[in-house]
């Protein structure tokens, strides 16, 4: 997971890709900078964003180098981006800060490269000294399963006697029972089928909920701390104001001084008031972010007890399929007892065709 570690405040320039010499600023005002780790993948970044537009992605490599042109001027080079970001601070202290920000960035990303490659070494150590090695063919499906020509399929026998036909009573019950699997199944697929499919937009919406509260929260801390740092400005203004007032004997400039003093002032209490204002903003959005992770633990609930009554229906359609498998067996005794029967019933018609026949003899013979 990717979090912030470091922001600060600058204007942002860009080199000008045409002329590689002069500077194009690419935000109006100061912006948000900050540094970003990566604890998976092991990776520091610098990213700013202007509202929805990020106009700084940059991943820092060890081959990197900030360097300050001024007092409050920085730039580097991103050969990845094919250009040369430049931040302009509103003090020396800010843009010092950044730069032993990167330089501790830089070693670190440094650091970490060194250890991956000496895995890399020590993996690759093994792979070659059993290179020489037999190389045995991967194992695929159908080296398991065998291939589609190689699976036995059971073949069905035409019995060349005629079959006698299932009573009556018998007929009934085997249809029923195999709608009512045939039905019973079909509502398990569909039933499992919606609700995958709403479990997939859940986890979808909670990545997107997660992301949005640790943006949500990270503005905050900063915000917080410019609310805390605008107060400051505004009461080392007043006590300015103050001093002035008692101190100077020109009371036209301490009245000019005084007025402009005020305005900024009055721009600054704007300002926090519209910080407030979003702060309020991002609080409404993490309640309603709670609201969704209840709506998604309900349908989680619900999820389970569908599994539940599926499995119900499983065991309903196992009895159903004993009680079929049953019926043909009994259907099938039948049938073998019926054939018997006919059977016996030939050898007694053929025995009393000889009986007759005998007869007839013995009635031309007398």
């Amino acid at each position: 997971m990717e979090q912030p570690i470091f922001s600060t405040r600058a204007h942002v320039f860009q080199i000008d890709p045409n002329t590689k010499k002069n500077w194009v600023p690419t935000s109006k005002h100061a912006v948000t900078v900050s540094y970003f780790y990566d604890s998976t993948r092991n990776v520091y970044r610098i990213i700013s964003l202007d509202g929805s537009k990020a106009i700084i992605n940059s991943t820092i490599t060890p081959n990197m180098t900030f360097t300050k042109t001024s007092q409050k001027f920085g730039q580097w080079a991103d050969s990845r981006a094919n250009t040369v970001y430049g931040l302009g601070f509103s003090s020396e202290h800010h843009l010092s800060k950044f730069a032993e920000k990167f330089q501790e960035f830089k070693e670190a990303a440094r650091l970490a490269k060194e250890k991956s490659q000496e895995k890399m070494e020590l993996t690759s150590t093994p792979s070659q000294e059993s290179a020489g090695g037999d190389i045995q063919s991967p194992l695929t499906p159908e080296s398991i399963n065998g291939t589609d020509d190689e699976r036995v399929t059971p073949e069905v026998t035409q019995n060349s006697e005629p079959r006698a036909e299932p009573t009556q009573n018998a007929l009934p019950f085997t249809h029923s029972a195999g709608d009512e699997v045939r039905s019973l199944t079909h509502l398990h697929s569909t039933i499992s089928k919606h609700w995958e499919a709403e479990l997939a937009t859940l986890k979808g919406n909670n990545a997107k909920l997660t992301a949005a509260l640790l943006e949500s929260t990270a503005n905050v801390k900063q915000w917080k701390q410019q609310l805390a740092a605008y107060q400051e400005e505004a009461e080392r203004l007043h006590k300015r104001v103050t001093e002035l007032e008692c101190v100077s004997s020109q009371a036209n400039a301490v009245h000019t001084h005084k007025t402009e003093l005020n305005q900024t002032i009055q721009e600054l209490e704007s300002t926090l008031k519209k910080k407030e204002e979003e702060i309020e903003g991002l609080k409404q959005e993490i309640d309603n972010a709670r609201e969704l992770q209840a709506q998604r633990d309900s349908l989680t609930q619900k999820l389970q007890e569908v599994e539940i009554r599926n499995k119900d229906l499983e065991g309903q359609l196992s009895d159903l399929e004993q009680r079929l498998e049953k019926s043909q067996n009994e259907q099938e005794a039948f049938r073998n007892n019926l054939k018997t029967l006919l059977e016996i019933l030939d050898g007694k018609i053929f025995e009393l065709t000889e009986l007759r026949d005998n007869l007839a003899k013995l009635i031309e013979c007398s």
